[in-house]
């Protein structure tokens, strides 16, 4: 779904019957567990659930097009690999040479796959390195 469209609960003229527009956004919730690129445009569209339109039933649709063009793309859980939660995290002080800010980062993992990541340059300068914490 394209970041720059706007949705809102007044778009065009109520569906007929919302009970197919929740049946969609629910199997699409289910699915993101394996699609994270999905989950801003069906968060979006799920918070349309109590009135949904017909503008949000097509963007809906437009989110399975996008599916039907990224069939192989997703995670897979092999069924050989051991299913075990791992984080990393990082913090680099005074990491920016002209800023003096320091640079913190994470990343998780579900087993092999990478699910989660952050990198940030810190706001404020740190003066030690039990200072810098995430803002």
């Amino acid at each position: 779904m394209d970041g720059d469209v706007k949705l809102s609960q007044n778009d065009g003229e109520a569906l007929e019957d919302p009970s197919q527009y929740r049946r969609l956004i629910g199997k699409l919730l289910y699915l993101t567990i394996t699609r994270p690129d999905l989950s801003y445009s069906v968060n979006r569209l799920s918070q349309f659930l109590a009135n949904p339109t017909v503008t949000h039933l097509q963007a809906a649709f437009h989110v399975l097009q996008y599916l039907k063009g990224t069939v192989g793309q997703g995670l897979f859980f092999s069924s050989t690999s051991t299913i075990e939660l791992k984080a990393f995290a990082y913090s680099d002080w005074v990491a920016c040479p002209d800023t003096r800010k320091s640079i913190s980062g994470f990343c998780v993992f579900i087993g092999d796959l990478l699910v989660s990541w952050k990198s940030k340059k810190q706001q404020t300068v740190s003066r030690s390195s039990a200072e810098t914490c995430w803002e």
